[in-house]
C-alpha cells in the first residue's frame, strides 16, 4: 500500500499543492488493524495535500478519519471510537537530529527530515496511532478495588499504600497523650 502512495519529492510541484485521497480497502484495514492491535477498523480516510513552504520544506495537512474499536482496559469489551483529527507534518530540509545532546523537541512536534519520498500512508497509520484512545473504557466500567497478596497475609488496600496515613494517625496519637 505504501508503495501507491509516497509522493517522490523531486516530483511535486513547488508552485501548487499536490492533493492526496487515502481510503484503504478490506485488505489495507486488516493490515492497519493488525499493526495497531485493534479489534475494529472502519471507514479510515486520510485526505489532504502536501505544499512546498519555502525553498526547500514541505507541508503535509490532512484531516484523518476514522473508526476504531479496542479492548475496554477494564472489562475488555469492545468500545468503539470515532476519530475526526487534523494531521501537520512539515518536512524539513535542515532537520535537526533529536539525538543531538543541544537540541530539544518543542512541545507537540510535528517537524521530520525531508527524505527523498513523502508517504501519506506513513503519516495516516502514525496519526491514526497516535490518535487512538490509550485507556478505551466502556461506558458504566469501573475498575474495583483488588487486594493481592501471599496466602494467609493481610493484604494492603489503596488507604495502607498513601504514604502520611500512618503520619496522621501517628500525629493523632501524640496529640491525645499531651
Amino acid at each position: 500500500m505504501s508503495n501507491m502512495t509516497s509522493l517522490r519529492v523531486a516530483d511535486l510541484p513547488q508552485n501548487t499543492p499536490t492533493s492526496f485521497e487515502l481510503r484503504p480497502n478490506a485488505t489495507e484495514l486488516d493490515n492497519i488493524k493488525a499493526e495497531l492491535d485493534l479489534l475494529g477498523l472502519r471507514k479510515l480516510s486520510f485526505v489532504g495535500q502536501v505544499e512546498a513552504e519555502g525553498k526547500k520544506d514541505w507541508v503535509l495537512t490532512a484531516k484523518l478519519g476514522a473508526t476504531v474499536v479496542q479492548p475496554c482496559v477494564v472489562t475488555l469489551e469492545p468500545v468503539t471510537t470515532r476519530i475526526d483529527v487534523p494531521v501537520t507534518r512539515t518536512f524539513l530540509a535542515d532537520w535537526a537530529d533529536p539525538e543531538d545532546e543541544e537540541f530539544e523537541i518543542p512541545e507537540g512536534d510535528e517537524t521530520e527530515a525531508l527524505g527523498t519520498e513523502i508517504d501519506p500512508t506513513q503519516v495516516m497509520i502514525e496519526a491514526l496511532s497516535l490518535a487512538l484512545p490509550l485507556y478505551p473504557r466502556k461506558e458504566g466500567a469501573e475498575l474495583e478495588q483488588a487486594d493481592y497478596t501471599e496466602p494467609g497475609k493481610q493484604a494492603m488496600t489503596d488507604e495502607d499504600a498513601k504514604p502520611f496515613a500512618g503520619l496522621a494517625s501517628l500525629r493523632d496519637a501524640l496529640k491525645k497523650d499531651e
